[in-house]
């Protein structure tokens, strides 16, 4: 059965500014210079789509995979990334055995390949990890709500040259979040786990024993000092790595108890992380409601008092040409939602401008 619980999900719709590098294409893109606005569409309508924003418009291209090849994408849209001129769409249905990667040429949108299950079941996330490889985090398939981690997780590694799954390596339950560093890539997880996985890029295999840094954590991006930041959903807390020696030397407590992160992205100096704190309200049809905050990498505390931004957003990221923060407004699941594109200013943000998007604006991908 397939499972939407709340903390996987926030995990699953951070938005990393690692991933927004500038691909190269040797052709003429309609889709040359601005953000993929990853669309995840409502939880059981399967209408997830990507939408395209140039830097110097605010009209965005709806539905670009659709206008590409005369199909939708039918299913959540759950990541992006592109590789060596290839673009990776991961696609989770609601309907068991459906679920999907879309592996297109990044430039036009064209799609070049589709890998179903039972290879892909409940993906999650996507990462470069080397030249036409990536590794795609899925959780296996999931049980009722008493057992929802019923398998172990696992990350696919795809040859995206002859677009094949080329291995599958067996991970802790609820494999999510993942965060390339050198020639490793750190692997989180939201099934009641408490270890970072660490995988050799090289070689495709585990490094043992993985970090100890808490239930439910996730990685997030590497700041300007060469270190790994990552989130600790049980804890609430933000936990900062050294990968050399693989221990963790800080742990700062993230706001109100009551509230948990749900998006995060850090700037494009990669000094300060800016974040949405957020909670559920029982009193307004469990609405998800929040603020923007952010923090210094050299910060102590987090205390997120003072909202930079007085609204809830979806989806955050930085585009690293401008170091314009992106916010994705989602209105309702049944309406389209909006991007706001914000201007640093000091310790705040100023906003430049805003575009239609689509449902559940939730991740981007910049070029």
């Amino acid at each position: 059965m397939k499972k939407q619980w709340r903390e996987g999900l926030l995990a699953g719709l951070w938005v990393l500014s690692v991933g927004g590098c500038k691909v190269s294409d040797p052709d003429l893109s309609p889709y040359e210079s601005g953000a993929y606005i990853i669309n995840a569409g409502s939880s059981f309508d399967n209408n997830g789509s990507i939408s395209f924003l140039p830097r110097n418009s605010t009209t965005a291209s709806t539905d670009i995979f659709n206008a590409a090849n005369d199909r939708s994408l039918t299913g959540r849209a759950q990541d992006y990334t592109e590789i060596d001129g290839k673009g990776v769409v991961l696609v989770d249905n609601s309907a068991t055995g459906q679920d999907k990667i879309e592996i297109v040429e990044s430039s036009t949108f064209k799609s070049l390949a589709t890998i179903q299950a039972p290879d892909v079941i409940n993906p999650r996330a996507v990462v470069a990890a080397g030249p036409n490889k990536a590794y795609v985090s899925c959780w296996d398939a999931t049980g009722d709500f008493s057992n929802v981690y019923i398998n172990p997780g696992y990350i696919l590694v795809l040859d995206l040259a002859s677009r094949t799954v080329v291995k599958k390596i067996i991970l802790t339950k609820g494999a999510d979040r993942m965060v390339l560093v050198g020639s490793e890539v750190y692997v989180g997880s939201v099934g009641g786990e408490r270890t970072l996985a660490v995988i050799d890029t090289e070689t495709d295999e585990l490094r043992q024993p993985g970090i100890d840094v808490g239930v439910n954590t996730n990685p997030v991006a590497i700041d300007a000092n060469g270190r790994l930041w990552a989130y600790a959903a049980s804890a609430k807390e933000m936990v900062r790595i050294n990968t050399a020696t693989k221990a963790v030397d800080v742990r700062i407590k993230v706001g109100n108890p009551a509230r948990s992160l749900s998006s995060i992205a850090l700037s494009q100096d990669r000094q300060t992380f800016y974040f949405v704190n957020s909670f559920i309200d029982q009193n307004d049809n469990l609405r998800e409601k929040g603020e923007l905050y952010s923090f210094k990498i050299t910060d102590t505390a987090i205390p997120a008092t003072t909202p930079i931004v007085a609204r809830f957003f979806s989806g955050l990221g930085v585009d690293p040409q401008t170091g314009y923060l992106y916010a994705g407004v989602t209105p309702s699941s049944r309406q389209a939602g909006r991007v706001l594109r914000y201007r640093p200013n000091g310790s705040s943000v100023v906003l430049v401008d805003s575009a239609q998007a689509e449902i559940a604006p939730s991740r981007f991908f910049f070029r």
